[in-house]
């Protein structure tokens, strides 16, 4: 298990290497000069060139590859120009917004989304699978956005329940901060939530079609056992790489639910920096998803082990 695991620690390495040379070379890759965004059309030259050197823009790419490089070794991530802070701060500053609306979305997913693949498979052919299976696919197959504005329409300016858009901190109001999260996760969790579903039934379809399952059958094991204990363990492999990559999506989508719902996470310091050419932002906003999906994709496939042992030998 310790060499299959450094195995995969490796390959997660030089995939981390690529992003961020990837990164490097898009950001600087775009038209438009950052210094001249953030100081307006009235800057003069002398103002551009004295924050280009502030900012280190003048220096040749493969110097500021490096230096960026280095920063992030010791725990440096340098300022933005756009805010005029240090970047590490600034994404502290965020990062627990995205997280209250990730986390949850995530758990809600996973939890209900295999529960309904199992219902879904369990009673096949039967009004319980038609009503969650037609659910899931509307669930894939619809917009987050405007599952988000219908539900802003429906239950903030129809009945008055829940916030439009923002963010409360729960140090100002508890209740406050879970109602401007309800929508959020909601909307973000949709998607994922269908898609596992219908994963989930497709995997255990497969499972409950195999001799081990009537062999436990036929002992004479309650159904529950059979289902939870034997089925759901052999068909979590393909669940379980959905939901490694779900993580990525979830981090991404945040990008458009924290514009629509106005709340001030990684989501939304992302797509301000990237309107601005904020490159130390953007560059490291970017390592970090990367990083996290990254760190998400070795921890399946850790669990493909834990799961199945013959991945371990193979």
């Amino acid at each position: 298990m310790a060499r299959y695991i450094l195995k995969r620690l490796g390959q997660s390495l030089i995939v981390i290497f690529i992003v961020t040379i990837m990164v490097f070379v898009l950001m600087h890759s775009l038209p438009g000069d950052p210094v001249k965004i953030f100081l307006g059309d009235s800057a003069t030259p002398e103002q551009v060139e004295y924050y280009t050197k502030e900012f280190g823009l003048d220096q040749p790419l493969y110097v500021q590859y490096f230096s960026w490089i280095n920063g992030l070794l010791h725990g440096e991530l340098g300022r933005s120009i756009t805010y005029k802070l240090d970047v590490k701060n600034l994404m502290l500053q965020r990062l627990a917004c995205t997280v209250s609306i990730t986390l949850p979305a995530f758990i809600i997913a996973l939890v209900i989304g295999v529960i309904f693949g199992v219902i879904t498979s369990v009673n096949r052919g039967k009004p319980k699978d038609y009503v969650l299976t037609s659910i899931a696919n509307v669930g894939i197959a619809t917009p987050s956005f405007w599952v988000g504005i219908l539900l802003v329409y429906v239950f903030s300016l129809k009945l008055a329940i829940l916030p439009v858009q923002g963010y409360v901190s729960p140090t100002e109001s508890l209740t406050g901060y879970l109602k401007c999260l309800v929508l959020p996760v909601i909307v973000l969790s949709l998607g994922h939530l269908a898609s596992t579903t219908r994963q989930t039934r497709s995997s255990m379809l497969e499972v409950v079609s195999q001799d081990y399952i009537r062999t436990a059958r036929s002992k004479g094991l309650s159904e529950k056992t059979v289902i939870y204990k034997h089925a759901l363990r052999n068909a979590l492999i393909p669940i379980v790489t959905m939901m490694g990559g779900a993580i990525g999506g979830l981090i991404g989508g945040t990008v458009v639910i924290e514009s629509l719902f106005n709340i001030p996470g990684i989501g939304s310091l992302m797509l301000t920096a990237i309107t601005n050419k904020d490159y130390m932002v953007v560059q490291n906003v970017t390592f970090f998803i990367s990083l996290a999906v990254v760190i998400a994709n070795l921890v399946v496939d850790i669990l493909y082990g834990v799961i199945d042992p013959r991945i371990r030998v193979e």
